[in-house]
């Protein structure tokens, strides 16, 4: 297929609104990091259970990694400084930059398999920025994520995981040694002790002098011990892992003005794009009516310009001239229809969506069946509806033109991000050659251009040999 063909589904081998939801989902999530219904859901006590594991994963290794984190950090800086003079310390604290940079994205990554919402990476390369040798070197001094990266791996860091390291050390510790107190505590020899522990309590929080045998005694201490410590070791690993989530998010996130800055440039993407979108599409549509109707209508007019002059002398020639303009008249009325059914037919308008990708599939010369998800009659804005049904029917052209497909088709369906925010994903399948690419100035391009400037979505899927298939993704609010 060539570049204005559609996207690679297999016809027949999976529901086509699995393929398209896998799609997405690989466009639009983080395989690596957990989702925040994930991290938020997470509120009953065997909830807090299955995470200990992770916790403890992540708390454990703290302390050791802050550790060399602050010994590398400190002895590359303080060298800079030592050095600063000379300008070789310069390149230093450069080096130190970017290795804070790289302790702090690991301290965010193993906070993300610690099973804690993703934290916002700042933007380090914008996008409307080169990336040059002098940006390299003097960025991080005006940048203030870097100096808040080498506060954090330097200062906060370390003080913060040698408490909590030091905290889930000796709460494991009690919970699995007093849990496992009575296999072992027979093996330790006595000798001429006389402190035992449950004695000393039981004489401290009764004010008798016990009698009771002081092994048994602090075997059963341990044990209880244990049972509590080991109860409440999931709050404790939760509390301090969301401690280092605080820490982090706080040094080491995207500052909220830099959201705001790349909504307000996503806006402005998105707005451009629907301009240049909507130009193409002026552009074309007067390219079509000139090479179309336009002709027919010259045509036309000469015809009947022919059937006046030959009316009095030739009537007979003149009656078919008129028959030849009628023809021409119904061809163009025709072809004006077909091109106002790309935009918004009067099926759409009255009937919704359903109906209108039904009758565009019924008027395709390849055949083209429809997959509807949608409850009968489910209508959406006028906006949405003729942008999606523009794209079906920009779609279905390119599938008669390049795609040498024998078959199609045509899905429709209404779904829900991992924020519960709803989507409506329209997709054409074929059988056809693959091939399918977006190229400037091109049908594909100018379709990415229209769904991006309504802050959706446009997805190819579409290798040599094929099969294809191309989805777009609106937002509904």
């Amino acid at each position: 297929m060539n570049e204005q063909s559609t996207v690679p589904l297999p016809a027949g081998d999976i529901p086509a609104a699995a393929a398209a939801s896998a799609s997405l989902d690989a466009v639009t999530a983080s395989s690596a990091a957990p989702t925040a219904a994930d991290g938020a859901g997470r509120t009953g006590y065997g909830s807090l259970w299955r995470g200990v594991p992770r916790e403890l994963g992540f708390l454990l290794l703290t302390m050791p990694i802050a550790i060399i984190g602050l010994s590398v950090l400190a002895s590359l800086f303080w060298t800079g400084l030592g050095t600063i003079v000379i300008y070789v310390g310069f390149f230093i604290v450069v080096a130190t930059f970017y290795t804070a940079r790289a302790f702090g994205l690991v301290e965010l990554t193993r906070l993300d398999w610690a099973g804690r919402p993703a934290i916002p990476r700042p933007v380090w390369e914008p996008a409307d920025k080169p990336r040059t040798f002098w940006r390299i070197l003097f960025g991080p001094w005006a940048d203030g994520h870097y100096w808040l990266y080498l506060l954090h791996g330097m200062i906060i860091n370390p003080i913060v995981s040698v408490i909590s390291w030091s905290i889930t050390i000796a709460w494991t510790s009690v919970a699995l040694g007093g849990l496992t107190g009575w296999l072992w505590l027979g093996f330790i020899p006595h000798g001429n002790r006389e402190f035992f522990l449950s004695r000393v309590v039981v004489d401290a929080v009764f004010g008798i002098h016990s009698t009771f045998d002081p092994v048994a005694g602090d075997r059963i201490l341990y044990l209880i011990a244990g049972i509590l410590f080991a109860a409440t070791l999931p709050f404790v690993t939760h509390g301090l892992t969301l401690l280092h989530q605080a820490v982090a998010r706080g040094l080491l996130g995207a500052w909220p003005s830099e959201a705001l800055q790349r909504e307000v440039a996503d806006l402005s993407a998105q707005r451009g794009a629907a301009v240049a979108a909507e130009d193409q599409s002026l552009r074309r549509l007067e390219r079509d009516l000139h090479d179309g109707p336009q002709q027919r209508l010259i045509r036309l007019q000469m015809d009947i310009a022919a059937a006046e002059r030959k009316l009095a002398d030739d009537p007979e020639a003149a009656a078919s001239l008129l028959r030849e303009a009628r023809k021409q008249a119904g061809d163009t009325l025709e072809e004006l229809r077909a091109l106002s059914r790309g935009f918004a037919p009067p099926i759409l308008q009255d009937r919704g969506l359903g109906a209108a990708v039904d009758s565009l599939a019924a008027r395709s010369t390849v055949p083209v069946t429809v997959e509807s998800a949608l409850e009968p009659g489910e209508r959406f804005s006028p906006e949405v509806e003729r942008n999606a049904y523009y794209v079906l029917a920009e779609l279905s052209a390119n599938l008669a033109k390049h795609s040498g497909a024998t078959a199609g088709r045509l899905v429709l369906e209404r779904t829900l991000d991992t924020s519960g925010r709803p989507w409506l994903s329209v997709w054409l399948t074929d059988n056809g050659h693959g091939g399918a690419a977006i190229v400037p100035g091109h049908g594909l391009s100018g379709l990415a251009e229209r769904v991006h400037g309504l802050r959706g979505e446009l997805v190819i899927d579409s290798p040599q040999g094929g099969p294809s298939v191309i989805g777009a993704r609106l937002p509904l609010m």
